[in-house]
């Protein structure tokens, strides 16, 4: 029987292979043929595509108790950053496609997003709560530099004074300061922006074609030196990884004009733990025993468990210990403010053609 081909990290990639999802019928291998020709000599550039999402609607509701908003919108499906962690991989089996490979290099746009925003925001009887955008995938991937989708929907935001959070890796969320600036003086708009590491080559390797960890500092500068109401999310805190980094992280944050802070440790559902295994036998192999053993000691002895209250922030000594350095952190450097709220009652669908005009 012909012995598979091993898969090895791509450059500028995040994942190391392009497996099919869980509901695909039949799975690839590649396999040498005899020749003793270099299998990967002859392949194309991995490229990245990028399609148009017919989606019908574009808010998406939850109920978990552990999530702090109860909607959410994604202006993209699959995400070029190629964190290799990224917990939003296993969406893209639904379509068909890899969690791995496919997920960072086969995109979904939705270009009529603000348009199904702003029908769903004038509908009768909608209550506002604040809407986050980077729930799932990043609204500020490179893609968002043409598509503009993300500003898009900020501007119909704007035009309905709605509420709404970002949680992004993009430094490109300073692009849309005018937007950002005014909304937050109207207490209607607030950014975290995600720092998983300060160790520019670690950044690259694990998150690829996320901005560098400096130019996300820089993002945060500006968005606060413009009066938005900026966090810092050290999120994931990987085991024996980059999890030493906790403490330098929040202090740079800090120093960058964040306020508030949050984090969460590493979660491996579904595809992601055979990913997250393949990246580490390419990038921290001498790691990879230490890492994946914490791992277990944080979850009931699996790479994952789903159980709300505990799924963000792990179980155990590790996790109790880790929880402990980020609130001693978070209160040492004043981040642990939460007198922030939205201001709800400024909702106010704009007028449009046809509309009844009002007796008074």
């Amino acid at each position: 029987m012909d012995e598979a081909i091993p898969d090895h990290a791509r450059k500028g990639r995040g994942a190391v292979s392009n497996a099919a999802g869980r509901y695909e019928p039949t799975a690839r291998v590649r396999v040498d043929d005899g020749w003793g020709v270099d299998p990967d000599s002859d392949l194309p550039p991995l490229r990245t595509t990028l399609q148009a999402d017919a989606s019908r609607t574009v808010i998406a509701r939850n109920d978990s108790p552990d999530i702090p908003f109860a909607q959410s919108i994604n202006p993209y499906r699959g995400c070029e950053h190629g964190c290799v962690y990224c917990y939003a991989r296993p969406s893209h089996a639904y379509l068909g496609l890899s969690p791995g490979l496919d997920f960072e290099t086969k995109l979904f746009f939705k270009p009529d997003a603000a348009k199904l925003l702003a029908a769903e925001l004038r509908k009768p009887g909608y209550k506002p709560s604040a809407i986050a955008l980077g729930s799932n995938t990043d609204p500020y991937q490179p893609a968002e530099r043409d598509a503009r989708v993300t500003r898009a929907i900020l501007e119909t935001l704007r035009d309905f004074r709605h509420p709404f959070s970002i949680v992004t890796k993009g430094a490109l969320v300073a692009r849309d300061i005018d937007i950002l600036a005014p909304m937050a003086e109207l207490r209607l708009a607030r950014v975290f922006v995600s720092v998983t590491t300060l160790d520019r080559d670690l950044a690259r390797r694990m998150e690829p074609r996320a901005s560098a960890p400096q130019r996300r500092l820089a993002a945060i500068r500006a968005l606060a030196d413009a009066g938005v109401e900026v966090g810092v999310m050290a999120a994931p805190m990987i085991p024996a990884l980059n999890d030493h980094e906790l403490e330098a992280i929040l202090e740079a944050a800090r120093a960058a004009g964040a306020r508030t802070a949050g984090y969460t440790l590493l979660r491996l559902p579904l595809e992601i733990k055979d990913l997250f295994d393949e990246w580490l036998d390419a990038h921290a192999p001498l790691r990879k025993g230490r890492v994946l053993d914490l791992i277990r000691q944080s979850r009931d002895g699996k790479l994952n468990h789903a159980e709300f209250g505990t799924r963000f922030v792990g179980t155990g000594p590790y996790a109790a210990l880790l929880n402990a350095r980020f609130l001693k952190a978070r209160k040492r450097l004043g981040l642990d403010r939460n007198d922030w709220s939205y201001d709800l009652s400024r909702f106010a669908p704009p007028p449009q053609a046809g509309d009844q005009m009002t007796l008074f």
